[in-house]
């Protein structure tokens, strides 16, 4: 549950650092696995906004570096795309 005072790591879904720390504790190892306990990185920005965030996190609590993180699972769009451009094709 968070508190007035957590800071927000996913900003498209509201998603806080208890919530993503609760996500670790219940055995999420990756940031995929953060994205389908907490919905984090599944906004409009895809989680190029919070992914080095919890990637930050994911290595604190599980004593390794961000680097040794994987990468996110790409789904496509892999950026936003302007209905216009789908409209005209």
């Amino acid at each position: 549950m968070a508190n007035n005072n957590d800071k927000i790591i996913c900003r498209c879904e509201d998603i806080t650092e208890s919530e993503v720390i609760e996500a670790i504790g219940k055995g999420a190892t990756t940031a995929d696995e953060v994205k389908r306990l907490t919905r984090a990185g599944m906004g409009h920005c895809q989680g190029r906004t919070c992914r080095r965030l919890i990637n930050q996190l994911l290595a604190s609590k599980l004593g390794q570096s961000p680097e040794d993180q994987k990468p996110v699972t790409q789904r496509s769009p892999l950026q936003p795309v302007a209905l216009k451009i789908l409209a005209d094709s």
